[in-house]
């Protein structure tokens, strides 16, 4: 079994120091993850949830950084980044056949993961949200008016991400920088700690060490993401009426949660519904808690695959 993340070069895996595996025998596959992850923190972040996964006997793969490639530029409602998955999905079913295929994304990831599931609901056995608030209601339809009038931007986290900083001296500069902040401080050592390794880079290719330091998920790609959001999923879900079940895991100081209600994420999840004791980055403050209660989810895929 092998973790992949999707654009990242091999030599920069962080998945290279995976123990191999202790005999020739092949093992039995007991399903394949393809994770997304929130918006701005690439996919190596979350290497301790990949491994957990691992040693529970699924093979893992994501892509790394959503709304990089050219070919899948960001637009309204993600539907080039769902194609991206899709895409990259269907790349990969090739390598599992016969495999039980399971989407779990984080936030954003949460999203364009049921909307790749509802692409290719004939290949997944079920999806996780990880704290991803399906819009429902009013909410929606203000979500919809301020695309409209053009002003979504002040109403979501865009308005943050347009101006955060980007530039750092060096990486001690940027290690600081993120260790000070309140929210990087509830993180997991560890977490933090592939977060720069994933998500900062040189200023420029080939640049000295000293030249300068930046964000490897550009700030404008993360703005362009948070408003662009699909305020119609929910209506999609209905129509499409999908086969596969739908999990929910929030956060109990989810700031968003509360932001987006939880109504219409209520009507699409039922009672598969379950929370952790963190904010809406809880995968981060938690990683192995997180990483088990994804696995209990699945578990429970596999014992009652019923329709969400």
């Amino acid at each position: 079994m092998r973790l992949r993340a999707e654009g990242r070069p091999a030599e920069a895996s962080q998945f290279a120091d995976l123990p191999a595996q202790l005999s020739d025998e092949v093992p039995q596959v007991r399903g394949l993850i393809v994770f997304s992850h929130a918006n701005s923190f690439p996919a190596s972040t979350y290497r301790l949830h990949f491994r957990a996964w691992q040693a529970a006997g699924y093979d893992v793969i994501a892509v790394e950084k959503f709304g990089h490639d050219p070919r899948y530029p960001v637009n309204d409602s993600w539907t080039n980044l769902e194609r991206q998955l899709v895409d990259f999905l269907d790349e990969k079913l090739a390598e599992h056949p016969g495999v039980p295929v399971y989407m779990v994304g984080h936030s954003f990831g949460g999203y364009v993961s049921l909307m790749a599931a509802l692409s290719r609901p004939e290949r997944v056995g079920g999806v996780v949200l990880l704290d991803s608030p399906v819009l429902s209601g009013w909410k929606a339809k203000a979500v919809r008016l301020a695309k409209t009038l053009r002003v979504v931007n002040q109403v979501t986290p865009a308005r943050v991400s347009a101006t955060r900083r980007n530039h750092w001296a060096d990486t001690q500069a940027a290690w600081e920088h993120f260790s000070d902040k309140p929210m990087f401080k509830r993180w997991a050592p560890e977490v933090l700690a592939d977060y720069m390794a994933a998500g900062i880079e040189p200023l420029h290719a080939g640049s000295i060490p000293g030249s300068g330091r930046t964000l490897t998920f550009k700030r404008e790609v993360e703005t362009l993401i948070y408003g662009t959001l699909p305020e119609g999923l929910l209506e999609r879900v209905r129509r499409q009426r999908p086969p596969f079940p739908v999990a929910f895991i929030g956060g109990r100081r989810s700031r968003e949660l509360r932001q987006v209600g939880l109504a219409g994420t209520r009507r699409l999840v039922g009672e598969r519904f379950s929370w952790i004791n963190g904010s809406h980055l809880y995968p981060f403050e938690h990683p192995q808690q997180t990483a088990q209660e994804v696995l209990r989810w699945l578990g429970n895929f596999e014992t009652s695959p019923a329709s969400a």
